[in-house]
């Protein structure tokens, strides 16, 4: 018997300061909308190395994972299909900001001012804000 399976994705939240860093997307769904920094896990793929890859294809930026930052599963968060991310807090270790891969702009914001997002992104960082802040 075949199941029906969804798609693992991952995303990165990186925060300086008072800041997030966000990526503006160059590909449908939601192109030209700003997103956290991530992508699909890959096949034989450990999601904490595809948050890292991820995040430097789309940023430039080398990165280390400080802790799990939440699972989300709503099988209706990504037109395309039913996708399950994984996010993590990440911190930058290296390498130099520049927009790659399916970003056309890389670009922090201030977490009380942040533009329209994809996805369900929005509700993620409310989220990941809410703990951190107890």
């Amino acid at each position: 018997m075949s199941f029906k399976k969804p798609s693992i994705t991952t995303d990165g939240i990186v925060i300086k300061n008072r800041d997030i860093l966000l990526v503006k997307r160059k590909n449908p769904p939601f192109k030209d909308l700003w997103a956290l920094p991530g992508g699909f896990v890959e096949y034989k793929e450990t999601t904490e190395n595809a948050v890292i890859r991820e995040v430097f294809e789309e940023t430039g930026l080398k990165t280390k994972i400080i802790k799990l930052a939440g699972v989300y599963s709503d099988p209706n968060r990504d037109p395309r299909g039913h996708t399950i991310t994984i996010v993590y807090m990440l911190e930058i270790i290296g390498g130099e900001m520049d927009a790659n891969d399916d970003a056309s702009e890389v670009k922090y914001f201030n977490l009380k001012n942040l533009p329209d997002l994809a996805f369900d992104h929005k509700e993620i960082i409310e989220k990941v804000i809410e703990r951190l802040l107890k």
